[in-house]
């Protein structure tokens, strides 16, 4: 099948070959998409660019979502590129590494603006400045987490910022729906990638999830990945506001059952 055949995509959010977002461009590709990829300091150009180039990419910018400069310049490229979109993926999430740390009581002012600029209003920046190339309606996507609604250890102000994203996400389905423009999240369980490795405590938690989850195991990103692909696709098309899980099902315990047996 070639579900997102003659749909033009746009990613945010690619750092490397681990990334989330690197196996949602190559998912669309497989399925038809023209996709264009966005990366967020210069330091990763080296990595995307040789990505880029296996699945025939061309649009290749970098963009610092905090910048409304960079970003008024990356989709005035898009335009002109692409003519129009039907896809925007936004996978972009930061805090300082000492914000993921001790307490979250201990974060800082700066480092909760930090977080909550890049990762949560930088997806309303992004849809605001998409929309007017979506004409015709279009599908709008963002990456969050558990951490958002339930205490996660040492997930802190990042756990605030995912619940920003998760409301954002339901006031931009409704203000944008009557545009035939669809928005929605995927809730992904734990995986090893670059901003992962930012977590104290990471592997531990990979470890906990993967034994207590209704699956027994954890997810990866070409799961992800092909969520995403019926979410922006047409098989998704009477979806919109929704937070879909893809973590085999951990969200789903209440108290989890340890490994061990009960006494």
């Amino acid at each position: 099948m070639n579900l997102l055949a003659g749909k033009k995509a746009l990613v945010f959010g690619v750092a490397n070959k681990y990334s989330i977002a690197w196996a949602i461009a190559e998912a669309f590709h497989q399925q038809g998409a023209e996709v264009g990829l966005s990366y967020g300091i210069p330091q990763l150009e080296k990595r995307v660019r040789p990505l880029a180039a296996e699945i025939g990419a061309t649009f290749v910018e970098k963009c610092d979502v905090t910048s409304d400069d960079e970003l008024d310049a990356t989709f005035a490229k898009a335009a002109d590129h692409f003519g129009r979109l039907d896809i925007l993926v936004h996978s972009v999430a930061y805090a300082p590494s000492e914000e993921l740390e001790g307490r979250f009581y201990d974060t800082s002012r700066e480092g909760f603006r930090i977080a909550l600029d890049i990762s949560a209003y930088s997806f309303v920046a992004l849809a605001r400045r998409a929309r007017p190339l979506m004409p015709d309606g279009g599908c709008m996507l963002t990456m969050t987490y558990y951490g958002a609604e339930k205490v996660v250890p040492h997930y802190n102000v990042m756990g605030v910022a995912k619940a920003a994203l998760e409301a954002s996400t339901r006031y931009l389905a409704a203000d944008l729906g009557p545009e035939n423009i669809r928005v929605n999240a995927i809730s992904a369980g734990p995986i090893k990638t670059l901003a992962a490795a930012g977590i104290a405590g990471f592997r531990k938690m990979l470890g906990y999830v993967g034994e207590r989850a209704p699956l027994r195991r954890n997810i990866d990103q070409e799961e992800v990945a092909k969520t995403a692909l019926w979410l922006c696709s047409d098989l998704g098309s009477g979806v919109t506001g929704e937070i879909v899980y893809v973590d085999a099902g951990y969200h789903i315990l209440g108290m989890p059952e340890p490994p061990e047996k009960w006494e």
